[in-house]
C-alpha cells in the first residue's frame, strides 16, 4: 500500500530498491527517521516487531491519531475543503493551546495535504479529491495497528531497540540539503549517526545523496549508488539525482 501523505525526502521513488536490500532473518524492524513512512508502508508486515519513529512531534502526532482513533480523525477532518484560506488558518492555528491531539492532527494533516511539495508553508494550488484521502485513513490505521509509534533522538532509538536481529532503516536529512526539512539537522548530527551505527549489534540501510562527504564518513561500507528523478525540477525539464544506499551486512 501507499503511504497517506508525501513528505520532504519521501521515499516513493526508492523504496523498491531499498526493500531489495533487506536480509530475510529480521525479528524486528525500525525506521529511525520515519516520514511519509513510504518503506514501511509498502509491505503488509516487514517483522514481528515495526517501529515507526520521528523527531517531529506533530507528525508523530498524526500518525498516532491515525492508529488509535481514525473515525474520529476523519470527522474531525468532515469541514476540510481544497481552500487557501482554510490552509492558512490551518497553519496559524495548529500551536494554538487547549486543542486536542485530534483538532491539531487534522490540521497537520491540512497543511501537508495542501501545500505545495509538502513544505507545509506554501498553497499548493491544483484539485485534490480530499474525501478519497480521508476514507483512505481506516486501511492506514490497520496497517499501523501493530507499529510501535516513537518521538525520539535517533541515538537513543537505535540504543534501545539494537539487537542481533534488528534492522534499521535511516533516511536522514541529506548532506547540505538539511534547510528542506522541517526538523534542525546539523553536520555534527551526520557524524553521531555515523558513531551510533557503527556501534550497533544489528544490521542498518541507510539512504543519502551521493556526495564526497558521506562517502568519505562510510568508507569501508557497502555503498550501491541508485538515482532516480528530481522531485525539485520541472517535469519538462527533467534531472537524474544520484543516491547512494548504505548497509553494514
Amino acid at each position: 500500500m501507499n503511504s497517506f501523505i508525501s513528505w520532504i525526502g519521501g521515499k516513493k521513488l526508492l523504496k523498491r530498491k531499498i526493500i531489495e536490500q533487506f536480509p530475510k532473518d529480521i525479528s524486528r524492524y525500525i525506521e529511525v527517521f520515519g516520514g511519509a513512512g513510504w518503506v514501511l508502508f509498502d509491505k503488509e508486515k516487514h517483522a514481528d516487531m515495526e517501529v515507526y519513529n520521528d523527531t517531529n512531534g506533530n507528525l508523530v502526532n498524526l500518525f498516532r491519531c491515525v492508529k488509535y482513533h481514525p473515525e474520529a480523525l476523519q470527522k474531525e477532518l468532515d469541514w476540510i475543503l481544497v481552500s487557501r484560506e482554510q490552509f492558512f488558518d490551518c497553519i496559524s492555528q495548529i500551536d494554538v493551546k487547549g486543542m486536542t491531539d485530534i483538532q491539531r492532527a487534522a490540521r497537520f494533516y491540512c497543511m501537508i495535504k495542501l501545500s505545495f511539495g509538502s513544505d507545509l508553508r506554501s498553497f499548493g494550488v491544483r484539485p485534490r479529491d480530499m474525501q478519497k484521502t480521508i476514507a483512505y485513513l481506516q486501511q492506514v490505521s490497520k496497517r499501523l495497528s501493530r507499529v510501535v509509534i516513537e518521538n525520539a533522538d535517533f541515538e537513543r532509538l537505535i540504543r534501545t531497540y539494537d539487537r542481533e536481529s534488528a534492522l534499521f532503516y535511516c533516511d536522514p536529512p541529506y548532506y547540505e540539503a538539511e534547510k528542506y526539512y522541517s526538523e534542525r539537522f546539523q553536520p555534527e548530527d551526520h557524524v553521531r549517526l555515523h558513531d551510533a551505527l557503527s556501534r550497533i549489534k544489528g544490521r542498518f540501510i541507510l539512504s543519502y545523496n551521493d556526495c564526497p562527504r558521506i562517502r568519505e564518513l562510510y568508507a569501508g561500507y557497502d555503498l550501491i549508488e541508485v538515482e532516480r528523478q528530481d522531485n525539485l525540477v520541472a517535469k519538462t525539464n527533467p534531472r537524474r539525482y544520484k543516491e547512494i544506499i548504505i548497509k553494514n551486512y
